[in-house]
């Protein structure tokens, strides 16, 4: 069994900043992913290894950075200029095997998943 585990949700306002982590070890690309109460979850980034490659929404492209402590082995997901769209509860998830560049951020790429960590937005 493999654990996941995040922190560092909570509530800001509009505009404001957040950082998740989760700690990770040894998989082929881990992953942020969101759902909202009533919609679909949806992939929000991922970062494979060994090139590092980062993928993003678009919708959250140029306001959220997925980074990883490789010493820690930890993923990151900085969150700067939040809107109250991007309220929901926030997951990490890990392949053990490399997703297509089209896949990277579907839920079925991803076969370990944390609890989830919610995100307030408020406007």
């Amino acid at each position: 069994q493999v654990d996941l585990v995040e922190s560092g949700g909570g509530s800001v306002q509009a505009g404001g900043s957040l950082r998740l982590s989760c700690a990770r070890s040894g998989y082929t690309c881990m992953a942020w992913f969101r759902q909202a109460p009533g919609k679909e979850r949806e992939g929000v980034a991922a970062v494979c290894v060994p090139s590092s490659s980062t993928y993003y929404a678009y919708s959250v492209k140029g306001r959220f950075t997925i980074s990883q402590d490789n010493a820690n082995n930890i993923v990151y997901l900085e969150m700067n200029s939040l809107k109250p769209e991007d309220t929901a509860m926030y997951y990490c998830a890990a392949a053990s095997s490399s997703p297509t560049v089209r896949s990277v951020l579907y839920p079925s790429s991803y076969a370990y998943w944390g609890r989830g960590t919610q995100v307030t937005v408020s406007s």
